[in-house]
């Protein structure tokens, strides 16, 4: 996709600080973090939303959260805790149009969010 910020970032046209990387998920720090630790994860692959996911993305949506937890290790919040948020919509916050992961952590979480 020509104008999506992630495709950018994952294309290496906008820089970003990764932290990781494979053939099928790329995932970096968020530009406006919301906690201490603030982790997108994106698919390489264009994915505007939940609700344009196709089975033939089962995968890399599994693949997503498997990482997550490796992140959580290595950025240290694995044993105090973490959040995982998946925006879908306007109206959920979801401001960039390709489905992204949030890992969310490193201070106490509230509830309900937002």
């Amino acid at each position: 996709m020509l104008d999506c910020t992630f495709c950018k970032i994952v294309s290496r046209e906008m820089p970003s600080q990764i932290v990781y990387e494979d053939e099928e998920i790329v995932a970096f720090h968020d530009i406006n973090p919301q906690a201490p630790v603030h982790v997108l994860i994106v698919p390489r692959k264009h994915i505007e939303s939940v609700l344009d996911v196709t089975e033939e993305d089962r995968g890399v949506l599994g693949a997503m959260l498997v990482r997550a937890k490796d992140i959580a290790r290595q950025l240290g919040v694995d044993e105090k805790g973490f959040r995982l948020v998946i925006n879908t919509g306007k109206y959920a916050g979801q401001a960039i149009y390709h489905i992204h992961l949030h890992l969310i952590g490193g201070r106490r979480m509230t509830w309900p969010p937002g």
